[in-house]
């Protein structure tokens, strides 16, 4: 008999905060407190400390968890550590062989592998570098974890998403620049390889949202400036370019709204979003009180800031 077999197959919700507290919870308590539409994810958090991952996740699943130095380690959903919503959970150093000052920066349930698609991972870097990998190459990741992408010394690993062959990545800089490219644009690599220039940008930019969408209908690109403005933007507004270039406006970048901090896709499934600042302050609030305007706009106040407050992490749900 395996540990599989004495577990049930149930979905439940994994949480990683910035301090790099995990756990897993029923779905249950989420969707309650979604009915009422008040209250945040609360879990006793440390001060300053938020939620960075939220995933909804089988109890046998396997669980890729990628970091800032381009590392990759896997581990079944149920043996992380099983809290309440309002619990802080353990330490995620408890559970996979990172170094001290390795962060863990994006995680996704391994893709199952379907009868006619290929599935990729497709990874970018701070310093918008692009690099895409045969998901059939982390199948058995060892609890010690393997390099995922070769970095330069300065630069770090921020976003990683599951694409399939005619999908688009769009990239977004935190000046407020973005561009939409075919992922069939950066071919396949092998664990270890550097990756390619995803788009432009000086010293001073780097990249603050990265994701992969199946299909320009119906997906909007929800952006939101580190003094709480936000807004959406239909995808279909953002002409897909070869990568490498610097792109076109995304986000108007002004002293009002300070620079983007999100970038995110949502779809017609993604009903609710969740802010949270560095001070701690929160807004959860439905997607529909969000605007769609166009790309060359600053967006409306979403969340009001203190002095010397900014927007610290966004959770879409």
């Amino acid at each position: 008999m395996s540990m599989d077999d004495l577990v049930p197959a149930e979905e439940q919700v994994m949480v990683l905060t910035k301090g790099g507290y995990i756990k897993r919870t029923d779905t249950e308590s989420y969707k309650a407190q979604k009915r009422g539409g008040s209250g945040v994810i609360d879990i006793d958090t440390k001060d300053e400390d938020f939620v960075n991952i939220f995933l909804t996740v089988n109890t046998h699943d396997d669980l890729l968890f990628f970091s800032d130095k381009g590392k990759v380690y896997q581990i079944k959903m149920y043996e992380l550590p099983e809290g309440k919503r309002a619990t802080k959970g353990k330490s995620i150093m408890n559970f996979l062989s990172l170094t001290g000052e390795e962060r863990i920066t994006s995680a996704l349930v391994m893709p199952k592998e379907g009868k006619n698609e290929e599935k990729f991972l497709v990874m970018v870097t701070k310093k918008g570098v692009v690099k895409k990998s045969d998901a059939a190459n982390f199948k058995d990741v060892r609890r010690s974890g393997i390099v995922a992408i070769g970095l330069d010394k300065d630069d770090e690993l921020k976003f990683v998403n599951i694409a399939m062959k005619g999908d688009l990545v769009i990239m977004a800089t935190k000046n407020g620049q973005s561009i939409t490219f075919k992922e069939s644009d950066v071919r396949s690599m092998g664990r270890t390889a550097g990756g390619v220039r995803g788009i432009s940008m000086d010293d001073k930019d780097e990249v603050v949202g990265a994701d992969v969408v199946q299909s320009e209908k119906d997906f909007f690109l929800l952006n939101m400036g580190e003094k709480g403005y936000g807004k959406k933007t239909e995808v279909k507004n953002y002409r897909v370019q070869k990568r490498g270039g610097s792109g076109i406006k995304t986000f108007k970048v002004t002293d009002k709204t300070g620079k983007l901090m999100v970038s995110t896709v949502v779809g017609p499934e993604t009903k609710e979003m969740i802010a949270i600042s560095q001070k701690g302050q929160v807004i959860r609030t439905s997607l529909d009180q969000v605007p769609v305007i166009g790309r060359q706009t600053q967006g409306v106040r979403i969340m009001r800031l203190k002095d010397g407050d900014k927007i610290a992490s966004l959770t879409c749900l």
